[in-house]
């Protein structure tokens, strides 16, 4: 004879069905973050800007025509000359992955904006997504021989305990050399703003000598501001010439 529990019996209590249902809820936690809307808003300012420029292709450009050819040149002699042959084809996602994080550095120099790329979570994303795609390309276009990258030629025998670990790890530090990089020097900028701006307040807010003082800090800030728009163009230019640059090792090993 089977015994078998009455239909009115739960399999689970009350108490541990709502345990698992909020353990659901915070592994499948989708909230809309300032670094979300940031996101879209550099999406759309990136498409509108090439949008502006290239509806309207006339044989004396305009100020938006130049700007988009120039940063489509730009972008495109980067790919050719550090990713070498046969790269073209990557051309389109370099292109959008440069428009993305300038567009987001820069949205991030708008009083009460927010910089998405001062997040390490959103950094490491970009660079994890870049060195599993590169991966994968390196495995398809060279199969087994792809492992070969790891002891380049001519190396001698001898040295292949010695600089095979060393390879491995290089190769894997990269998402994380790329993501901190950027991450770094967008948070460090920003952070030295508010300490000046901050000190402005200070300074401003006491009297005599330290009133008149509140001028160095408000140059300062001038002054790290400008260096700021220079930086956030330098970083769009540096984590995309990296990329290309890992494409490289990709496409051609050695």
């Amino acid at each position: 004879m089977i015994l078998r529990p009455p239909i009115s019996t739960p399999l689970f209590s009350s108490s541990a069905s709502d345990l698992y249902n909020r353990q659901i809820l915070i592994i499948l936690d989708i909230s809309f973050t300032n670094a979300s809307l940031f996101m879209i808003l550099s999406i759309l300012g990136s498409a509108g800007f090439l949008y502006m420029g290239a509806r309207k292709q006339a044989l004396v450009p305009n100020r938006f025509q130049s700007l988009v050819e120039m940063s489509y040149e730009f972008v495109a002699n980067m790919v050719k000359e550090n990713a070498g042959k046969g790269s073209q084809a990557y051309f389109p996602f370099i292109f959008t992955l440069f428009m993305f994080i300038l567009f987001g550095n820069l949205l991030g120099m708008i009083p009460y904006s927010y910089t998405f790329t001062s997040q390490i979570a959103v950094t490491f994303t970009l660079a994890a997504i870049i060195f599993i795609g590169v991966t994968i390309i390196a495995l398809f276009k060279h199969g087994l021989k792809f492992f070969t990258f790891f002891f380049p030629s001519g190396v001698p025998i001898g040295l292949a305990p010695l600089l095979i670990p060393i390879e491995i790890i290089s190769y894997f530090i990269r998402p994380i050399s790329l993501s901190v990089r950027l991450f770094a020097n967008m948070l460090a900028g920003h952070t030295m703003m508010k300490v000046f701006a901050g000190l402005i307040i200070m300074m401003g807010s006491a009297s005599g000598f330290l009133k008149v003082g509140a001028i160095l800090p408000l140059m300062a800030v001038i002054g790290l501001t400008g260096l700021e728009f220079l930086v956030a163009a330098l970083q769009a230019y540096v984590f995309s010439i990296l990329t290309c640059m890992y494409l490289h090792d990709a496409l051609h090993l050695h």
